[in-house]
Formats: C-alpha cells, sequence, structure tokens
C-alpha cells in the first residue's frame, strides 16, 4: 500500500531532482510544487549532498521565504537543509513550529498559545521544543500519530483517512496536495474518530487560539 503522502503529490519533478518537499507525516519529495514556507530539521545531507538523515536536533522551525533580502546556496552539506511546506498546517503536521527570528510575530502568537494550553510547561524555545520533539517522533524518522474525535479537533489540524491527508476547517475537510488542496468533504463523510498527523501538543495549541497561515487553495 503506497504512503499517503504519495497520493497526492504533484506529478511534475522540481529541477534540483531534490527531495525537500514536506508531506503532513514528514515525508520529503522532489516535486516541483514550493509553497508558502521553507524550514528546517538540521543538516540532513551527506558530504556529497544526498539525504543521509531524517532530522538532527529538536528545534525544527518553519521560516519566511524571503526576510531582510537574505540568500542562501541550497542544499550544502555541513549547512541547515532547506525544506519547502504547502503552508503553515503542513508544516505544524509534520512537527514544525514558527521560526523566533524571520516569523518573530507568529512566534509569539504561538508561544501564547503553548503556554495558554500548558500553563505549567516552560515556554521557551528550548521548552517547547523538547516537549514538541517528544510528541511528533519516535526512534529517528517514525511520525507519531494519535486518535482523537473529530467533533473536539480544532481548525489547522491534519489528519489522516483513506490513504490521504485531510485538513480540518470549519465545517469541511480538505483533501491535501503538494500542489494545493484539491478536494473538500463535509465532515459527515468521515468517521467520529480519526488519525491525527499534527503532533497531540500542537493540537491543544491550536486549541488555545493559534492561527495559522493557509494556503490560498483551502479557500474563505
Amino acid at each position: 500500500m503506497p504512503r499517503a503522502a504519495d497520493a497526492s503529490a504533484a506529478t511534475a519533478p522540481n529541477a534540483s531532482g531534490r527531495a525537500n518537499r514536506v508531506a503532513p507525516d514528514g515525508s520529503l519529495a522532489a516535486v516541483a510544487a514550493r509553497g508558502l514556507f521553507w524550514g528546517n530539521r538540521g543538516q540532513l545531507l551527506g558530504p556529497t549532498g544526498e539525504l543521509v538523515r531524517h532530522s538532527t536536533g529538536r528545534g525544527w522551525v518553519t521560516c519566511r521565504l524571503e526576510f531582510h533580502d537574505r540568500h542562501r546556496t541550497q542544499w550544502q552539506p555541513g549547512r541547515l537543509t532547506e525544506l519547502y511546506f504547502l503552508d503553515e498546517p503542513t508544516a505544524l503536521a509534520a512537527g514544525h513550529r514558527p521560526c523566533g527570528e524571520c516569523r518573530h510575530g507568529d512566534y509569539q502568537r504561538f508561544k501564547a498559545a503553548w503556554a495558554s494550553a500548558y500553563p505549567h510547561d516552560d515556554a521557551t524555545a528550548q521548552g517547547i521544543d523538547q516537549h514538541l520533539h517528544a510528541d511528533r517522533l519516535e526512534g529517528r524518522d517514525w511520525h507519531l500519530t494519535h486518535e482523537a474525535e473529530l467533533a473536539d479537533l480544532p481548525d489547522g489540524v491534519v489528519l489522516e483517512h483513506d490513504g490521504r491527508f485531510w485538513l480540518v476547517r470549519g465545517e469541511r475537510l480538505h483533501a491535501w496536495g503538494f500542489a494545493g488542496y484539491v478536494d473538500s468533504r463535509s465532515r459527515r463523510r468521515f468517521p467520529p474518530r480519526v488519525v491525527v498527523r499534527t503532533p497531540r501538543a500542537t493540537v491543544a495549541t491550536l486549541r488555545a487560539g493559534f492561527e495559522p497561515e493557509y494556503h490560498p487553495s483551502v479557500g474563505a
């Protein structure tokens, strides 16, 4: 059975052939669609530029595509490996959080919602990353899922159903693809209990009021 990411992958490869587009389950694909954000989960490349690891460290962030006219040479061994996301719900599902530098305001909103959801936590970047890492990953590369009542899930959560990823927003769920959301269905067409891709701690942060940035294809 193919992985859920394969079902909705864009068919056109990117020109570089780099597997740097991230699906909600954290898997990578070499597709043309770029998305609204980039980010990283550490240094992933070997000395000759090939992918050799899933992640390093706990500071998985999501960044703006443009910030202070900075330019990066892409896909360099020994440096943070650039990854791209359709939108913020995708990045959140894959286990990332907003960058505290280039997305300072968004990070502050995320941190405030986190503190509301976890008032006894250490709501520093280090504390958030430690908690989030425990919720998102088992071993070196297996992204955790959990089950929840669909009726209890806030907007911005991504779940998995019938081999596809679905974004929760309002009364409808939207089918995810690397290039955008390609279909939508009423909540009534889904089972009451579902498999959730977004880490538990991030679900709680969304429920506490953090509003992610959606790809335009999801609609108003």
